[in-house]
């Protein structure tokens, strides 16, 4: 139980009594809905959005697991097993000219950086390349982020970024800002997190460039 005076912070929102009250009347007000349908409406009750004005659902739903988690509030059974996407290898279809890129980095032509954050084709052919050259692969996204791909100047995909959203404690970050928690809370929005770096695809193509 949490006391009158006792206040919590998760996923960065600072919550008393009061704010743990109304989810317990909200997860009994809708006994049918879904853990996703409550975080929904919760988020909107509160008007929890992002610097960029959309709503924190996803955010808000993190907040409700671990509070259930604490045994503050009861949540509705899972109607279905969670899926871990980041968990074990995936590799999707090459999308791209499988042409090995030779010769010299000045005969590619300009490169071009190019945000590919909405659109679909180009994210797709981003996550295969990511998901078979990058040491670490890819289960796709989540959360808030920004993708970029670097093509060469025949339109050529050579590698990519992904950014997402910045961690909530990172201990050498806060060290080297050396802000307070309320700062950190108040401007970590300005932040984000290099997730995956990609480039260039091929190793024979790496090699050229080391000459």
């Amino acid at each position: 139980m949490l006391g009158m005076s006792e206040t919590l912070v998760v996923q960065g929102r600072r919550l008393g009594a009061q704010e743990v009250t109304q989810i317990r009347d909200l997860t009994a007000a809708h006994p049918d809905c879904s853990r996703r349908r409550l975080s929904e409406v919760l988020c909107a009750a509160w008007d929890w959005r992002n610097s960029a004005g959309q709503l924190k659902d996803m955010a808000t739903r993190s907040l409700l697991l671990k509070l259930g988690a604490r045994g503050l509030i009861q949540l509705p059974v899972r109607r279905r097993p969670a899926c871990n996407r980041m968990a074990g290898p995936r590799l999707l279809p090459r999308l791209w000219d499988q042409t090995p890129v030779t010769g010299r980095f000045a005969q590619l032509g300009p490169l071009t950086v190019q945000e590919v954050s909405l659109d679909d084709a180009a994210r797709r052919e981003l996550a295969a390349a990511l998901a078979e050259f990058h040491y670490l692969g890819h289960r796709g996204t989540v959360g808030e982020n920004l993708q970029y791909s670097v093509r060469d100047g025949s339109g050529r995909l050579l590698g990519g970024l992904v950014f997402g959203s910045a961690a909530w404690k990172c201990r050498a970050r806060d060290e080297f800002i050396g802000w307070s928690a309320e700062q950190r809370q108040q401007q970590l929005h300005l932040l984000t997190n290099n997730s995956r770096f990609l480039y260039p695809l091929r190793r024979r193509f790496r090699q050229e460039l080391c000459r």
